[in-house]
């Protein structure tokens, strides 16, 4: 599985960008893909998520701003990035699970999702303000 993202830059606060991931795997029958940032000096986050029959979830620094959404046909992933503040800044990482199941444990597909098992490299967000 390969997952490589697309879309990152320097905006001033109050800017957009969307952000595209480009998967080798048909996005319509992954279990949970997701959105993670990691500002320096801190942990990486999950800040977006989506789940096979498109199903949204937001951790709550997000929720009104971004907006993720795939589409199947082209194996991409987005995440539409809108108001952006200087806190949002960091490297965002695209990435993926096929299986609900970890450790024999079921997850449900958003904010408490750990465990992605594919990740992209990442691509950069600076957002000025």
């Amino acid at each position: 599985v390969q997952l490589a993202e697309s879309g990152g830059g320097s905006v001033q606060a109050g800017g957009s960008l969307r952000l595209s991931c480009a998967a080798s795997i048909y996005t319509g029958s992954t279990y949970c893909m997701g959105w993670f940032r990691q500002a320096p000096g801190k942990e990486r986050e999950g800040v977006a998520y989506i789940d096979m029959d498109g199903g949204p979830s937001y951790v709550d620094s997000v929720k009104g701003r971004f907006t993720i959404s795939k589409d199947n046909a082209r194996k991409i992933l987005y995440l539409q990035m809108n108001n952006l503040r200087p806190e949002d800044s960091g490297m965002y990482y695209c990435a993926a699970d096929l299986s609900p199941y970890h450790d024999g444990r079921h997850r449900t597909c958003g904010p408490d999702f750990d465990d992605m098992a594919y990740w992209g490299t990442g691509t950069a967000v600076t957002i000025s303000s």
